[in-house]
């Protein structure tokens, strides 16, 4: 199956808001809550797995761009969910996900998140 064949092809996870998760924002507010790169790294994380058993072997996807809007808050301990749509498949390699974190009906985060596929082989060395 294509890659073209996957858009709209959508995932969810659940998470717990907490440890590397949450902020206080360096102690200027006085409960943890969801921190703005946590939200972004859930979106991140359930896009990635939407795309990986998918994919060609020997690829794997990178995150290359991010246009997110941090529009709630969740509180440390909330449960949420993080989704992601699979909208475009550009040139074989650029993959276009829509992407939200929830807690409940309430929407925390939304955008869009933009991955890149890579070879694995040799990945990381100079």
């Amino acid at each position: 199956m294509s890659l073209e064949e996957l858009i709209g092809t959508e995932r969810e996870e659940k998470f717990a808001v907490e440890g590397r998760l949450t902020t206080d924002v360096g102690g200027t507010i006085e409960a943890k809550v969801l921190s703005t790169p946590g939200m972004i790294g859930m979106m991140e994380h359930n896009s990635t797995l939407l795309a990986a058993p998918r994919l060609p072997e020997g690829k794997a996807t990178v995150g290359f761009e991010v246009s997110i809007k941090h529009v709630g808050g969740a509180l440390e301990g909330a449960d949420c969910v993080a989704w992601s749509r699979l909208d475009e498949v550009v040139d074989g390699r650029k993959l276009r996900f829509s992407v939200e974190v929830r807690e409940g009906e309430r929407v925390i985060g939304t955008g869009i998140h933009e991955r890149r596929m890579i070879a694995t082989d040799g990945a990381g060395k100079s």
